[in-house]
């Protein structure tokens, strides 16, 4: 399998990332099933400082500064990666610059701010906020850490994977016989959604499943307000779109990454698009029957269940809850 991830990096990688992100908590949530029609596992990846999965990362970054002569280093963020890199640089006494769009949730941008990072607002979206950050790290001569092209980015996210590969043994519910002639081709076969925007996420899962549990179907999940990647995965080439229109900030990006779409077309099985009002609908099931707070990226994995019931009826599907810094008006209307 050709990708540019490494799994003994992946390892290495749990070795420098802070354990309070780590073994983030994994269980079955029976309360869902009856509502999705699926037996359902949870990767709860907002129990931790930042309330997001970007921790991992960060600290591996951060790690790699603290040992080097470079103690600074600027980010785009739509606010996740802010934090994370906020807080991973202030533990090690590092120079944090995060750029971001002045509409992003101002929760995440105030979070930034108070664990000690610089803060710089663009008057676009994430994708000019890219940019500005690029153009920080010319001028200053710092380390640039772009998400998902920065493959620390990728192989900390795989870490999720590791810790979820012992959960996906194939599956067989002996409570439901049925011939075999009569199952559903993907009948019992264990399915992983990951929420997709860059790709770093995707890819670092993608990539330690297709290695060590190639029987478990890897989906992608993107708004159909923000479905450039997902396009560009069918397409087999990069697909730009000129704007994006979703509450699922965390994932809306515009213009795909080269390098990590060509890993993503080799780990991922499939990516599939989703609507706003399921997006909803599964932040409603979160808190209503989980008892979690979950910002739109993070549901996604239930939307894509929401829309497509037949396809995942009695498999074991996983998803990762990978946020919870939600703006509190929107989220009280959503729920």
């Amino acid at each position: 399998m050709q990708t540019r991830l490494d799994m003994e990096r992946i390892r290495a990688a749990r070795r420098v990332i802070d354990p309070v992100f780590l073994d983030s908590p994994l269980y079955r949530c029976e309360a869902l099933e009856p509502v999705l029609g699926c037996s359902l596992n949870i990767k709860l990846e907002t129990a931790n400082p930042v309330r997001s999965f970007k921790g991992r990362a960060t600290e591996v970054v951060a790690d790699q500064l603290a040992r080097s002569d470079s103690r600074a280093v600027v980010c785009a963020s739509a606010g996740n990666l802010g934090q994370a890199l906020a807080w991973s640089g202030r533990h090690r006494d590092l120079d944090v610059t995060v750029v971001a769009s002045r509409f992003a949730t101002p929760a995440k941008l105030d979070r930034i701010r108070a664990l000690g990072a610089t803060l710089e607002l663009v008057d676009g979206d994430h994708e000019l906020a890219r940019q500005r950050a690029a153009a920080i790290a010319h001028s200053e001569g710092i380390r640039l850490l772009e998400d998902s092209l920065d493959l620390e980015t990728c192989e900390a996210a795989a870490t999720i994977a590791l810790e979820l590969v012992p959960c996906l043994e194939p599956y067989d519910d002996p409570l439901r016989p049925l011939r075999s002639a009569d199952r559903p081709p993907e009948y019992g076969r264990p399915v992983v959604l990951v929420a997709l925007g860059g790709g770093a996420m995707a890819t670092g899962i993608g990539y330690v499943l297709k290695t060590l549990t190639p029987h478990v179907e890897v989906v992608c999940v993107q708004p159909h307000g923000a479905p450039a990647m997902t396009r560009s995965w069918h397409q087999r080439r990069v697909v730009s779109t000129d704007t994006t229109n979703t509450i699922a900030d965390g994932v809306a990006g515009r213009h795909p990454i080269p390098e990590v779409l060509e890993d993503l077309l080799v780990v991922a099985d499939d990516a599939v698009l989703v609507h706003e009002s399921s997006i909803i609908t599964a932040i409603r099931l979160l808190h209503d029957h989980a008892g979690l707070i979950a910002e739109p990226s993070a549901a996604l994995g239930i939307a894509a269940v929401l829309e497509d019931p037949a396809r995942f009826a009695d498999r074991p599907v996983t998803t990762i809850i990978c946020g919870s810094n939600v703006d509190q008006t929107k989220y009280r209307n959503w729920i």
